[in-house]
């Protein structure tokens, strides 16, 4: 099921330097958010804390309605047991850029991997999805390759295919093509393509701009820790009203 992404009042500080300056987003459940910005404005951190990777110093995360990493005790929030932090993390999909696969596990293990752990399927149900998702990446091939044996483009979508595995409501990309060759970064694109036409809420932080066109419901501008300007891609993109977006533009179009 597709899940709402609420951040309300987003801060954190890492020493003197604010990376997130009271950021409040609404995603909504089943649509694609693409998060664009300059190195350092801060789409990471804020898609990190999403799953409560980074904690807040303000503010708050809920999808769904249910507070991400804490709960509520009157006015004040209280930090959740690691357990229940790791819990409500196999709810949220997590595609990093530099793939993080398990390298002694092969494609089809590393996919399985994580409903076995949760006891969410039998052993030989994952194995099943992950073959068939394996499949939907087109790696029907790849199932009993080790990370080194795959390129980096396959690698990612092995990555891909592990963070479905887990239905989760939404799931999270950051950067997840920039560690990837350029004659590679067409076939992850294309799988998270084909993701976003399935109707699962995707936060996606990059930095290709055809593609955030093309795949994205929302494009949200991010520079200094602040939104500066979100809307519709035909809005943010080729019709940006505020002149930080439009030199951000100018500079990587």
């Amino acid at each position: 099921m597709s899940a709402a992404v609420e951040v309300t009042g987003a801060v954190k500080s890492f020493g003197a330097h604010t990376v997130l300056d009271g950021i409040s987003l609404t995603v909504a459940p089943g649509k694609v958010t693409v998060i664009i910005g300059p190195s350092g404005s801060g789409k990471s951190t804020l898609l990190r804390a999403i799953n409560h990777l980074e904690k807040l110093d303000q503010g708050y995360v809920s999808i769904n309605g249910e507070l991400i990493g804490v709960s509520r005790h009157g006015d004040r929030l209280r930090e959740l047991p690691e357990r229940a932090i790791l819990a409500q993390r196999t709810r949220i999909g997590f595609v990093f850029q530099n793939f993080n696969l398990f390298p002694h596990l092969t494609a089809v293990e590393n996919v399985a991997e994580a409903p076995i752990a949760t006891g969410a399927a039998t052993k030989a149900e994952a194995l099943d999805q992950a073959r068939a998702l394996l499949a939907s990446v087109g790696l029907a091939d790849k199932e009993n390759a080790y990370p080194r044996q795959l390129s980096g483009g396959q690698q990612q979508r092995v990555a891909i295919a592990r963070a479905i595995a887990q239905r989760p409501g939404v799931i999270l990309f950051d950067e997840p093509t920039s560690a990837l060759d350029p004659e590679l970064v067409g076939e992850v694109l294309s799988a998270i393509k084909d993701l976003a036409s399935t109707g699962t809420t995707l936060v996606i932080v990059t930095h290709e701009i055809a593609f955030a066109r093309e795949v994205a419901d929302e494009v949200v501008f991010l520079d200094g820790g602040q939104i500066v300007e979100q809307g519709p891609p035909h809005q943010v993109l080729d019709q940006p009203r505020h002149i930080r977006t439009r030199e951000f533009l100018g500079r990587v179009l």
